[in-house]
């Protein structure tokens, strides 16, 4: 089956190989002007073909190297070199079929991905039941938010829940590119695409299918795939120059030799196939490399724009920090406990998607504190939550927007690298949450590894009030700090930083304007917002910024080894013009030396799937500590 597909796959590369055969067969038959007309017309059409993509090409505003091709078909035809000209159109057949090989091994890491999505789902149809009974398969896309799933040992969880029952251990390698299982335990969340480990565990579907873990990087990694574009404009650069160099080349062993025959065989040298293969091969074996790192890069663009890198700029909350601050002190106004004023904030926050909103709410679990329910609820974006609790109005947030509601709030001293979450209750200040968010281990190791390697201009552009920003810049080494910046601020800022190209990091909702906005957009992805990672050019699919280390190694060592392989290929293509501009080489012993030619450019291009180690060593693990939802800029004192 095996050969017919390969058949089947390459029609052109066997429809030509059939013609080639006919022709030989014709000559050893003596049978010239008959193998003359079939070589012509195959080739003839050959080079209609050709022509055909070449002008949709120019159309699309690339010129591209076909031009060679068609020049060293029609050279030999004219020549009367019959078999030559059908071994340059085998050979570009061949090219291609090459090409799509290198191009599936290259890829092999991105499609494995995509192999295992998960498609089956296993539903408990009584989710108060404590076994495992009434349990029915559906598909992955049916499943509901509020489902009770059955995921068995060894198989794929489809969908994002949250863990039952007991609990379990499970290999989120494919999420993470952590190697050892990591355990979880009841009520912890478990993302889709992580495989069960020894015992059967009961999941409520939190998700659904399309806004699962899983799901997203597979959709990710398929518009890495598609773009394929940037890769033909890098060997388009070599188009013009070479195809300039090849036809002088031809002409001058045509004008000193007096004979047409050397034009054709000087050309059959010439054929672009190196050129035209290096580029793409080296592009997706780097994107399958960085992929198989937990780093998915939207195309070959982002590729170049990483290895030429010249600036970076942060988001501090969840970028450079952790993005889960902790509470360090609860600060009640006179007439307020504590505990109350924890309570009254974390039950109003259950309704906020922001980050402190979670860290407020886990610290009242902390406490034992059991959330009230609200009669009603609002998130006003960038400035707070209101709620009705137990009849008492409660809005949470930053300090202008709680002093409308109470004159009487009153600003908290904070330390170095602090925020605050202000209270009102019916419309009187109830006190002051502090919380503390402290930088990414890696942060400063990850900073000082850009301006090692080339990066001139490292800025943070944030939320956050002025003096949190600078405490954390302070401690992670970066310099210029643009702080209390609203999203489009930021967009503003950020188009006028150099020198370019400009790489912006963030995690949260407000992030995606200035990610689109960037050369390179890098959207912290392991659990980050969906806006963020769809804006973004690049996703690191592990909770660190080690991750930036590999994508920017990756990306330079790609694009050494694609510039690399496209000079091997013009060398050597230029080395054996001049040599056949003597007449030692035949023109279909030519043909068949630039197959060699090909092979050579493949070769080195499949480099770009190895290449020197990437990352910091250690390079940072993933604790199990992530930041829910989007960043506003702002709901506190620093904001995020």
């Amino acid at each position: 089956m095996r050969p017919f597909r390969a058949v089947t796959r390459y029609p052109a590369i066997t429809a030509t190989a059939v013609v080639l055969a006919a022709v030989l067969v014709l000559l050893a038959n003596a049978e010239p002007v008959a193998a003359r007309w079939v070589a012509t017309a195959w080739v003839a059409g050959f080079v209609v073909w050709t022509l055909v993509g070449m002008v949709r090409d120019v159309l699309r505003g690339h010129v591209g190297l076909d031009v060679l091709a068609v020049v060293a078909m029609v050279a030999t035809l004219a020549v009367q070199e019959y078999v030559a000209s059908l071994v340059i159109v085998l050979m570009l057949a061949g090219g291609e079929a090459l090409e799509d090989f290198a191009a599936r091994r290259a890829r092999r890491d991105l499609t494995a991905l995509l192999d295992r999505s998960p498609r089956t789902a296993h539903v408990i149809d009584d989710p108060r039941s404590a076994g495992f009974d009434g349990v029915r398969d559906t598909e992955v896309d049916d499943v509901v938010v509020g489902d009770v799933l059955l995921v068995r040992p060894g198989e794929i969880v489809p969908v994002d829940g949250v863990l039952l029952d007991g609990g379990g251990t499970f290999d989120e390698s494919s999420l993470t590119g952590e190697s050892l299982p990591v355990g979880r335990e009841a009520g912890d969340e478990v993302l889709s695409g992580a495989v069960n480990g020894t015992r059967a565990v009961r999941l409520r579907a939190a998700r659904l299918s399309g806004d699962s873990q899983y799901q997203q990087i597979v959709a990710l990694v398929q518009q890495a795939q598609e773009s394929r574009a940037p890769v033909v404009r890098l060997a388009d650069r070599f188009a013009v120059p070479f195809t300039a160099v090849s036809l002088v080349l031809a002409g001058t062993a045509w004008t000193l030799s007096g004979d047409p025959t050397r034009f054709a065989e000087v050309l059959v040298l010439a054929t672009p196939c190196p050129l035209l293969i290096a580029a793409p091969v080296a592009f997706l074996s780097g994107l399958s490399r960085a992929a198989k790192l937990g780093v998915i890069m939207k195309g070959g663009t982002v590729v170049e724009q990483l290895a030429r890198l010249r600036s970076a700029a942060f988001d501090k909350t969840g970028t450079l920090t952790q993005g889960r601050p902790d509470l360090v002190a609860a600060r009640p106004a006179a007439g307020f406990a504590a505990d109350e004023l924890l309570l009254l904030a974390a039950s109003a926050e259950q309704y906020s998607s922001h980050v402190f909103a979670d860290s407020v709410r886990r610290a009242a679990a902390a406490r034992g504190l059991d959330l009230l329910a609200a009669d009603d609820a609002e998130e006003v974006a960038t400035n707070g939550v209101v709620a009705t609790v137990k009849g008492r109005r409660v809005v949470v947030g930053k300090p202008g927007y709680v002093r409308s509601v109470a004159p009487d709030t009153v600003v908290a001293e904070l330390g170095p690298g602090q925020a605050a979450a202000y209270v009102a209750v019916d419309g009187r200040f109830a006190g002051t949450l502090v919380l503390a968010d402290d930088p990414r281990p890696e942060s400063a190791a990850v900073v000082s590894w850009l301006r090692e390697n080339g990066v001139e201009q490292v800025t943070m552009l944030t939320g956050d009030a002025r003096g949190t920003a600078e405490s954390v810049a302070r401690q992670v080494g970066v310099d210029d700090v643009r702080a209390e910046l609203l999203p489009g601020e930021k967009v503003l800022i950020a188009a006028g930083l150099t020198p370019r190209p400009l790489m912006m990091v963030g995690d949260g909702v407000n992030d995606a304007p200035v990610l689109a906005a960037s050369d390179v957009g890098v959207a912290m992805g392991a659990r980050g917002a969906t806006a963020a990672g769809d804006a973004a050019d690049v996703v690191l699919l592990v909770d660190s910024l080690g991750g930036l280390v590999d994508a920017v190694s990756v990306g330079r060592h790609t694009l050494r080894t694609a510039l690399a392989a496209i000079w091997l290929g013009i060398g050597l293509s230029l080395a054996l013009m001049v040599v056949a501009m003597t007449g030692v080489i035949p023109a279909v012993t030519g043909a068949l030396v630039q197959e060699l030619v090909d092979l050579a450019t493949i070769l080195y291009a499949l480099r770009a799937l190895g290449g020197p180690p990437t990352g910091l060593a250690p390079r940072p693990t993933r604790d199990g500590g992530v930041p829910v939802g989007g960043e506003d800029p702002g709901r506190a004192a620093d904001g995020g």
